[in-house]
């Protein structure tokens, strides 16, 4: 019972941050290091959520949303691994590990998930093609409220899901394994900063004048971390 309370604020809060990756409001809430930690707060431990988005974030870097091109759906995903890492914790090894895969995974599914939904909206439209080319506004708005709230029930379905199967799992690697959680966590946040390496290094070998920018920004920020 204990499981299904927490369960059902985290699929609500996926279903929400689902629909803001593309329907609306598209206010960037959605962004993993937001949605992590938005998640890991309903459940008491903001810093989980902010350390499991932080890695997500890193991935997610590689994602270029452009207009009907297929590509991971991070707002669902993020609320899963924010959950998982509040909900389990990390004091055996794993606990980052298997929040991170679950992330992904979710990700991952839910980047076809709005390919499928995407069908069916046109399906929808098309068979009120006429009403549409006519310019009936009940028509046109009544697509508008489909898609919206086919897309938050896509994005909560998802989230409770994926919970679901990965919360046993994670339950049961932080039961059984035994490698050092130092290792373990050093381990996820190589992979995801290489990953977040070669996506900066797209952007900055493309772009006239990135590079400069980019070193702008790491010297304040080295500035900002030594004045501290």
């Amino acid at each position: 019972m204990s499981d299904f309370v927490q369960l059902l604020p985290l699929a609500m809060l996926g279903a929400v941050l689902g629909l803001d990756v593309v329907s609306f409001p598209q206010a960037m809430i959605s962004r993993p290091l937001v949605a992590a930690t938005a998640a890991a707060t309903l459940l008491g431990d903001p810093g989980r959520g902010l350390l499991v988005g932080a890695t997500l974030e890193m991935f997610a870097l590689e994602t270029l949303p452009f207009g009907a091109s297929r590509y991971p759906e991070w707002g669902s995903a993020a609320v899963v691994s924010g959950g998982l890492f509040a909900m389990h914790g990390d004091t055996s090894s794993g606990g980052l590990t298997v929040a991170v895969l679950a992330g992904l995974v979710c990700a991952w599914i839910g980047g076809w998930s709005m390919v499928q939904l995407r069908k069916l909206n046109a399906r929808f439209a098309r068979a009120r093609h006429e009403a549409v080319a006519s310019g009936s506004k009940r028509v046109v708005e009544g697509l508008q409220v489909f898609g919206l709230t086919a897309d938050l029930v896509r994005g909560g379905v998802l989230t409770a899901i994926t919970l679901a199967v990965f919360t046993p799992a994670q339950a049961w690697v932080l039961g059984t394994w035994d490698t050092d959680p130092r290792v373990s966590r050093a381990v996820v946040v190589a992979v995801a900063a290489s990953v977040a390496a070669g996506a900066v290094w797209k952007v900055v070998h493309a772009a006239p004048g990135a590079r400069w920018l980019l070193l702008a920004g790491i010297a304040v920020g080295l500035a900002l971390l030594v004045s501290r």
